[in-house]
């Protein structure tokens, strides 16, 4: 998979969360990790078991208006909104940057406003930060991550074709069993 992808909060207040977040986007490779707002200090994180702010840089923004990103990274609000695109029909950007809400709260306005897409995972009522964040990573994964269609059958596939560009050697292949 080319490109990148970075994780970030927004006015997160409960250390616990911070660092759960933290860990799931280093155990997922993220290339760096951002906070905006932040009500709690990254030593306070205990729960990132990882230490994931020895591997990968931790960018810390007072509000908004100081939030950076690099040329080209696109900012992907994570939010429950009507108008919000459901995550299993979302197409990720090659070069993102994830932004989840606070606990018991939603992404500020100022925030939603700055963000090229707004993604909602299709639950009935709004989950965990570090959980939403693990969902809207996996699916990221599997989605840009050059892995094959899943197997028509339950379990794992038994010959799992390669990936190509042209669809008609996968379609010999197939047709040849």
């Amino acid at each position: 998979m080319r490109g990148y992808f970075a994780v970030g909060v927004d006015g997160v207040s409960k250390p616990m969360n911070l660092g759960n977040l933290m860990r799931i986007a280093h155990a997922f490779d993220a290339s760096f990790f951002f906070s905006i707002n932040a009500q709690v200090k990254l030593s306070d994180a205990e729960s990132d078991t990882s230490r994931a702010d020895r591997s990968i840089p931790y960018y810390q923004f007072d509000s908004i208006a100081d939030f950076r990103l690099p040329k080209g990274c696109r900012l992907v609000g994570v939010e429950i909104t009507d108008e919000a695109i459901e995550l299993p029909r979302f197409k990720h950007p090659t070069r993102a940057a994830y932004v989840f809400g606070a606990e018991r709260m939603s992404l500020s306005p100022q925030t939603l406003s700055r963000c090229e897409f707004v993604v909602k995972i299709p639950t009935r009522f709004s989950i965990n930060v570090g959980m939403a964040g693990a969902i809207v990573i996996y699916d990221r994964l599997t989605s840009l991550g050059g892995y094959p269609v899943r197997p028509m059958r339950p379990g794992g596939a038994e010959e799992v074709p390669p990936q190509h560009t042209w669809g008609a050697p996968i379609v010999r292949k197939l047709q040849e069993r």
